[in-house]
């Protein structure tokens, strides 16, 4: 018997168990059925696969087409005396019937005493309440990388001549090919490591992940992101900056050997426009790991369960490409509902929100999770608790240092000589600004320089200034009340004293 994965050994187990209802979630269907097959073979049980379109499908090969029927299906399963596994396959739509969720009920109360189980094998997850104690679900774990190796193996010997193929002649890059399928099916890698040799003549890295990023954003929930931003791009944040250095070095196997945990994630706190999302992407650059950003209101569906199931999937998928980089933009938005969720909505708000905590909490692959949050007020007291997050960072307004650099920062990536131009003066000028807002004052005054057939000068950055209202004289109580909430809880992320009011420096306390 080939050896079982470990979503196949708990499957076994529970039906050693005698487990009558088994929930199997799953898009691959043929890999699933490989391992009940040679399940049922090592457990002497017969096997019998149910479709809505073929009927029953007996040991033989043979079908019992009258049993199309959800319900005939069931009564046929509680009358026959066999020892056998029952594969129902997408049978989920019929759990909404109350017929067939209380002949369900029957059966499983009836499969207690016997050798049969029933296993329903589905991509959707859609339990009733009223099976929710007697359904035992099990996420089938997407192909690792001895399955896939596998894969490789497989497709690589349908080419003949081996040799004439890169990644067998090395090892390293074997591993990189290996690597860049996680989180695919077994029947999306044979697909992409197919078109790969076709169009390429090689296994091709760069195919593969723009497969993957395709297959990704089918979901709906997560969006694969192609980073070009790095650390150089991010102006101050020093702090910040030493502390994800740091932390970079720790998702190495030497790591692992020296006692270090994975790192888990940070929290970043502030006001909108100083970095903090280009900050989450820059990560990804510094760390060369993919990047995921989960749309939190996405998540959110009509359907009864289909928003518990959303995240599960989404955390399943980012699981599946460890080690990766999750990125929640704005987290405080997505749950927003969590306090009045039971009245509103079902408690739908407060169940996501518990599957991302306990995740959150008990997560063992090495996946970063950067949340970044503009309103601290709204965020969940449970969120901010030790040990979600490695470290909580603040986010301050850019002091004098900072927006010079930033200023340096936007004027070289526009391809301008920053010696044209007095940059101390400009960071006087701009103070309260945030670093998107001077990279507007920027563009806007390339618009009037570019209107005026001129090259760009300090005159142009120096008018762009005075049309512009900063966020911190709009919203400056909610920044004095974000600066003094911050002192307390959180750890600056620049070195760099802040500015008050009057552009006197203060020594930011936190």
């Amino acid at each position: 018997m080939k050896e079982l994965n470990r979503s196949a050994k708990t499957i076994e187990t529970l039906i050693r168990a005698r487990y009558p209802l088994l929930y199997i979630v799953s898009f691959e269907e043929n890999r699933v059925d490989e391992n009940l097959r040679g399940i049922a073979k090592a457990r002497n049980k017969q096997l019998f696969n149910w479709s809505i379109t073929n009927g029953l499908e007996l040991n033989d090969g043979s079908f019992i087409t009258e049993l199309k029927d959800p319900i005939k299906v069931l009564e046929y399963i509680l009358q026959c005396d066999v020892n056998g596994l029952f594969v129902l396959r997408d049978y989920h739509p019929y759990l909404n019937d109350p017929v067939v969720v209380r002949k369900l009920r029957d059966v499983a109360h009836s499969l207690k005493t016997t050798m049969k189980n029933v296993l329903f094998l589905s991509p959707a997850l859609k339990v009733p309440v009223e099976l929710e104690k007697e359904i035992a679900v099990i996420d089938y774990e997407l192909p690792d990388k001895e399955e896939l190796s596998n894969i490789i193996a497989h497709i690589a010997e349908s080419v003949g001549d081996t040799s004439k193929l890169e990644i067998m002649k090395s090892p390293d890059q074997y591993s990189k090919i290996v690597e860049a399928a996680l989180g695919l099916t077994a029947e999306e890698a044979e697909n992409v490591f197919a078109k790969s040799l076709v169009q390429k003549g090689q296994f091709d890295i760069k195919t593969i992940l723009s497969e993957k990023e395709q297959i990704i954003r089918k979901s709906g929930v997560l969006e694969y992101y192609h980073v070009n931003e790095n650390m150089k791009e991010v102006g101050g944040l020093e702090q910040l900056k030493i502390w994800l250095t740091k932390r970079g070095k720790a998702f190495s196997p030497k790591a692992r050997e020296f006692g270090l945990p994975e790192p888990r994630g940070i929290l970043l706190l502030g006001i909108p426009g100083c970095g903090k999302s280009l900050t989450a992407k820059a990560i990804s650059g510094m760390w060369q790991l993919p990047l995921l950003k989960l749309d939190v209101g996405k998540v959110f569906s009509s359907f009864v369960g289909s928003s518990e199931e959303n995240v599960r999937r989404a955390i399943q998928t980012a699981e599946s490409i460890a080690p990766s980089i999750l990125w929640l933009d704005e987290i405080e938005k997505g749950f927003s509902g969590l306090g009045s969720s039971g009245q509103t909505d079902g408690g739908t708000t407060a169940r996501v929100f518990g599957t991302f905590l306990t995740w959150l909490q008990e997560k063992k692959t090495p996946v970063f999770v950067v949340a970044t949050s503009n309103n601290v007020s709204q965020l969940p007291p449970e969120l901010l608790r030790k040990g979600r997050f490695d470290e909580i960072f603040y986010v301050d307004l850019p002091s004098k240092e900072e927006r010079q650099e930033i200023f340096r920062i936007h004027l070289q990536k526009r391809n301008r000589d920053v010696t044209q131009f007095n940059l101390e003066k400009m960071a006087t000028l701009t103070h309260g600004f945030s670093g998107s807002e001077i990279e507007e004052i920027i563009v806007s005054a390339l618009y009037d320089a570019f209107d005026k057939d001129v090259e760009l000068q300090q005159a142009h950055l120096e008018a762009g200034v005075k049309t512009m209202i900063p966020l911190s004289q709009t919203m400056e109580e909610q920044i004095r009340g974000i600066r003094d909430w911050a002192k307390l809880r959180a750890r600056r992320a620049s070195d760099i004293e802040w500015e008050d009011e009057t552009g006197a420096k203060r020594q930011l306390e936190i």
